[in-house]
């Protein structure tokens, strides 16, 4: 009955984590992110209304 066991393929073959081997140089806190973000929308607002006056 012991000789009847069936084995499963490991899991874990073949996976590559990228995150532990590559360290960007650049770094921004999530606020930096959020704040650019808000910028350009709110300039692209700013055009899309007074950018016709503007040409």
């Amino acid at each position: 009955m012991a000789k009847d066991k069936i084995q499963m393929p490991s899991s874990g073959g073949g996976l590559v984590r990228y995150f532990d081997e590559y360290k960007s140089k650049f770094m921004f806190k999530p606020g930096t992110i959020v704040f650019w973000i808000v910028l350009v929308i709110i300039i692209e607002i700013l055009l899309h209304t007074y950018g016709g006056n503007l040409i």
